[in-house]
């Protein structure tokens, strides 16, 4: 007779107690799971390489399969060659030609895409705030006129406001002929908008340098007062003493580095605009409707936000004698500010994806350029990818920028 030691009995109940661990099975589902993306992968990149080749384009031509790891060449030779087209709206300072190369037009068209993107958020913001707080205004005509702007804006599509703001605002401005000056600060007309822009001179360093200096007295000025303040139970005004603070040695120390920062005034000559800083109508529409459109969300998530805060904060405000506009400043805002963030960087992120709706406008923004390049060069697959990696790590800095923002607003717990 077989004596059984129990030993396959224990194995076969570990194994089974294992596979009802829910540590095991995440593990196990995530392996599957993961294999299962690198197979699709897999079979896609591989139809893809085989269908592209038949017409004798490569899919991956920064990729060298031959090679040693990691197998990336990151100088796609079609990006160095000779663009062939040119780009009349440059940003920063930057010169572009024809003869510059595919992937010099490719950062001319980032460059643009960053510049209206970062002015539409400023903007945006600004403008979704008056139009956020007004909305909860006590005055019914203010907050009336708020309602109709964010109910009108926020329900037509982009691209169509796009279309309306350059075709029948932007291109209906004066003739450059008949341009109006505004004594010299700025010149308004269908080709171009511009205004003062600074120039610099030898002594910009010294008095940079000295502007932090003021920077570090203002700050000292403003702590001994806020101390003083506290200490004595009487108004110091600290906020305004570091401001003067900072305005004395700012002004004095510009002339006394020899006024290295001037302004350069456009001017109108032989139907051109001569200095200053020059927008084109395609810029301008697009930033206008950018900023329009997304700033009716934000004015929303700024009502919300705002009517989120217990009612008893703004009744305590106002008992202690602050104004309406002390409660707002000093209550309610700091409160909301907490609650508005989060939903403010969906925002930013969305007006700087939908920045790439300027071409319905010819703005030479990044998925321009692409198209372009895609059109004479035929290597889709790689400037699509390109593109997509560009807006992605657009996107993923807004995020990391704003995350830091969020905790720093946070109450700690």
């Amino acid at each position: 007779m077989a004596v059984h030691d129990g030993t396959g009995v224990k194995r076969a109940g570990t194994m089974l107690g294992l596979w009802r661990d829910v540590r095991v099975q995440r593990f196990l589902f995530q392996v599957l799971f993961a294999a299962a993306v690198i197979v699709v992968g897999y079979i896609l990149a591989t139809n893809l390489t085989r269908e592209l080749g038949n017409l004798n384009l490569e899919a991956f031509p920064f990729v060298n399969v031959s090679g040693s790891f990691p197998f990336i060449n990151l100088t796609p030779s079609f990006l160095e060659q000779r663009a062939g087209f040119g780009i009349q709206e440059t940003s920063f300072g930057t010169e572009y030609s024809a003869n510059n190369s595919y992937g010099d037009a490719y950062v001319i068209g980032l460059l643009n895409t960053v510049r209206v993107a970062v002015i539409g958020i400023a903007l945006a913001t600004v403008l979704g705030f008056v139009v956020g707080v007004s909305r909860l205004s006590a005055n019914w005509l203010v907050s009336q006129v708020a309602m109709l702007y964010v109910e009108v804006f926020r329900n037509i599509p982009l691209a169509i406001q796009l279309i309306f703001w350059l075709t029948v605002v932007v291109l209906r401005l004066p003739r450059i002929e008949n341009a109006p000056e505004f004594g010299g600060f700025a010149v308004v007309s269908n080709r171009a908008i511009a205004m003062p822009w600074a120039t610099t001179g030898d002594g910009l360093g010294v008095w940079l340098l000295l502007l932090v200096v003021a920077a570090v007295a203002a700050v000292g000025v403003y702590r001994y007062r806020a101390r003083s303040e506290e200490r004595t139970g009487s108004p110091r005004h600290p906020a305004w003493w570091a401001l003067a603070t900072f305005s004395v040695i700012a002004v004095g120390s510009f002339y006394i580095a020899g006024a290295p920062l001037g302004f350069d005034r456009p001017a109108l000559e032989n139907r051109r605009v001569m200095g200053g800083l020059s927008f084109s109508p395609e810029f301008i529409a697009l930033l206008i409707g950018l900023v329009v459109y997304t700033g009716t969300f934000i004015a929303e998530i700024v009502r919300g936000s705002i009517l989120a805060i217990s009612k008893g904060q703004s009744e305590a405000a106002a008992a202690l004698g602050l104004s309406t506009v002390q409660r707002l400043r000093f209550v309610i805002l700091p409160q909301a500010m907490r609650i508005i963030i989060p939903p403010l960087t969906n925002q930013y992120l969305n007006l700087t994806k939908n920045s790439s709706l300027a071409i319905f406008v010819a703005y030479p923004d990044i998925f321009k350029v692409a198209s372009i390049s895609l059109n004479q060069t035929g290597q889709a697959v790689p400037l699509i990818i390109l593109v997509m990696l560009t807006y992605l790590t657009m996107s993923l800095l807004t995020s990391l920028v704003m995350g830091i923002v969020n905790r720093r607003l946070q109450v700690p717990t």
